[in-house]
């Protein structure tokens, strides 16, 4: 009987150890309890600098420089003179085709009175319709003359003018790659100057086809997404936040076929200059929604372009599928289908588990 007593308590201890050792082998996770909660998902794009407006400048006519009228890296004002080409040849030509028209016009009155003679003595019949008919052919000729005559004065005067290159824009102009004493002429590859309206920046980045997708069924379609999307912001080269806001204004209606990318363009103030013309940065894009379940990614996985988390169930880890909304910030995800309020979750570390692990959680 003792012995069958002694028996009976190895056995309770055994048990009691057992159980013992698998609380201690329950691994210790921190957790989530699901809830709604409204948020802002901020997802950055790299984007290029354009200005407003951005003018390559060459000459209109060939000749040598004679005056350069600004600094590099100037403010320069719309007219504002920038380059002058050597006139005299074109002065001269100017002259040339004033006399050209002087002489067309004195040809011209003389050949009417002969017009006007020849038709009085075609009416007294002095002269035949031959003679008439050549005096009138001249006069023709004449008044053809002087019209060839004033269109290559025009010419020559809007030669002339090209002379003196001015700016068509407000701006700030870039360096200069001539100087005085060089000859350019229409063909130029490289530029005189290239002026830049800064006044406002066009930021462009692009999104891919989905997520344009995503975009026109959150908003209902581009044209409300445009009137409704938030304000941007912009992260300059230095990793500093651009102190202006900006807003999106236009959506590419076409899709890059070679990259898949659909471009948007950002406009943002630039009253202090800091942002230039072929610069780069990054558009901070926001998202905002109400009302939805928001989950760190770290507590996702992926298996073949699907997202899981793990729910305790019990005590025990439960791989459930998920459904998330397309547009992220790198950091947290909003879960679409898959999640209930009140769902425990593996917060952390989710792709180093399996199924029906004993967890403990945080809230024990």
């Amino acid at each position: 009987m003792k012995r069958l007593i002694g028996t009976l308590c190895a056995c309770v201890l055994l048990v009691a150890c057992q159980n013992a050792d698998q609380q201690k082998q329950a691994s210790y996770y921190n957790t989530l309890v699901i809830d709604t909660s409204s948020c802002v998902l901020y997802s950055n794009y790299t984007a290029n600098i354009a200005g407003k407006q951005y003018v390559d400048i060459r000459p209109q006519v060939s000749g040598v420089i004679t005056d350069i009228c600004i600094n590099e890296g100037a403010h320069v004002k719309r007219g504002q003179l920038l380059f002058v080409i050597d006139q005299v040849p074109y002065k001269a030509a100017l002259e040339t085709a004033v006399a050209n028209v002087k002489t067309a016009q004195a040809k011209l009155e003389t050949v009417k009175l002969t017009a006007e003679s020849k038709q009085a003595l075609y009416d007294r019949k002095v002269v035949s319709l031959f003679d008439l008919q050549t005096a009138l052919n001249s006069l023709a000729e004449a008044e053809a003359e002087l019209a060839q005559a004033k269109a290559q004065e025009i010419n020559a005067r809007n030669d002339l003018s090209y002379t003196e290159i001015k700016s068509p824009v407000d701006g700030v102009a870039s360096m200069i790659p001539y100087r005085a004493g060089a000859l350019v002429s229409s063909t130029i590859t490289e530029p005189l100057v290239s002026v830049a309206d800064d006044s406002e920046i066009y930021a462009y980045f692009s999104l891919t086809e989905t997520q344009i997708l995503d975009l026109m069924q959150l908003y209902g379609s581009l044209e409300k997404a445009l009137k409704e999307m938030p304000s941007v912001e912009f992260k300059l080269s230095n990793g500093k936040v651009y102190p202006h806001k900006g807003h999106i204004d236009a959506i590419s209606g076409t899709v890059d076929a070679s990259t898949g990318a659909v471009v948007l363009r950002a406009v943002f103030p630039n009253p202090d200059g800091w942002l230039r013309n072929g610069g780069h940065g990054t558009v901070i894009l926001p998202t905002n929604r109400q009302g939805v379940i928001i989950i760190p990614q770290e507590a996702t996985y992926e298996i073949q372009n699907k997202t899981f988390v793990y729910k305790v169930i019990g005590g025990y880890t439960q791989s459930t599928e998920i459904e998330v909304f397309k547009l992220n910030n790198g950091q947290d995800y909003i879960v679409e289908s898959g999640l209930e309020i009140g769902d425990t979750l593996i917060a952390e570390g989710a792709g180093l588990l399996r199924d029906s692990v004993w967890v403990r959680t945080n809230q024990e």
